[in-house]
């Protein structure tokens, strides 16, 4: 896979994965858990879809190529997708993403710790801009949102930025399979704290249909795109790109639901642009001298 086509493809990730909080605030009734039982379900199933068609094998085959590396990713994913969760319903959506913008920070410290890779200049300068910008929108964040719904959004930019850096360890043509077991995992966890907590599985089938819907296209689709394209990308890189995601999201909430986000996250959001659209020409480039 060329740069650019990577870079396409983490982009269309992180926009339709921006569409996630739009249609978490249509949900009428389900709490979190059962969300995450279903959208689980439904974005393990499209996971598997692209894996299957990307790599022309079939179901069962797929099923037999995990090996620990996709276990590993897998687990962490799980964290990050429920933590997602949990953080954007407890918290304003433009707080939750934009504190999920904190992840290039995590994988740029991550990456040169634990495999050795500096970042670049361009790199570099684009996490400078992108620290402005998430500094911007975390002090927003604070002081207008949940603080739990914060610390869960934290935690979940933390694993995301972890499965990332194990995927470009791994060198892995993609990490579906690890994607895979990342919804399967969700889903299993968040049975045994539904069944825990006695809240049942029954939701209104506008709930479920707004969950497996979210689950298949949304995120499904979405972190499918991201990890099939994160191995052919630094992890800094890939992270820095996928903050699209904490720019858009709000945008959704605003124009179809009139959640208004503040001045001064927009500045933020702004500034991670900024941050995005310089390592993307910056880093072209450098690849391209």
């Amino acid at each position: 896979m060329t740069r650019s086509a990577a870079i396409s493809l983490v982009l269309v990730g992180g926009v339709l994965m921006g569409t996630v909080g739009l249609i978490l605030r249509l949900i009428e009734t389900a709490d979190g858990f059962q969300i995450l039982v279903y959208r689980s379900l439904s974005l393990a199933a499209m996971v598997m879809l692209v894996a299957c068609l990307r790599r022309k094998v079939g179901v069962i085959t797929f099923l037999k190529s995990f090996d620990k590396w996709d276990v590993f990713v897998g687990i962490l994913l799980s964290f990050a997708f429920s933590f997602y969760v949990y953080a954007l319903l407890n918290t304003n959506i433009a707080s939750a993403l934009f504190i999920l913008s904190s992840a290039p920070i995590f994988a740029a410290i991550l990456a040169w710790v634990f495999i050795g890779e500096k970042p670049s200049v361009v790199t570099y300068l684009a996490l400078a801009i992108a620290v402005v910008g998430v500094g911007l929108m975390v002090k927003d964040g604070f002081e207008t949102g949940g603080i739990l719904g914060n610390l869960y959004a934290l935690f979940s930019a933390f694993c995301f930025a972890a499965m990332l850096v194990i995927i470009r360890y791994t060198g892995k043509e993609d990490a579906l399979g690890g994607t895979f077991l990342g919804g399967i995992f969700a889903c299993g966890l968040n049975v045994i704290i539904t069944i825990a907590i006695d809240s049942g599985l029954t939701i209104s089938g506008w709930d479920l249909g707004l969950s497996l819907f979210m689950g298949a296209f949304t995120i499904g689709l979405g972190i499918a795109l991201v990890t099939w394209a994160a191995s052919y990308l630094p992890a800094p890189e890939v992270s820095i790109l996928v903050l699209i995601e904490s720019v858009t999201g709000p945008l959704w909430v605003w124009l179809f639901l009139g959640e208004v986000t503040t001045i001064s996250a927009l500045i933020g959001g702004a500034i991670v642009l900024g941050a995005v659209i310089l390592q993307t020409v910056g880093g072209a480039k450098k690849r391209l001298a």
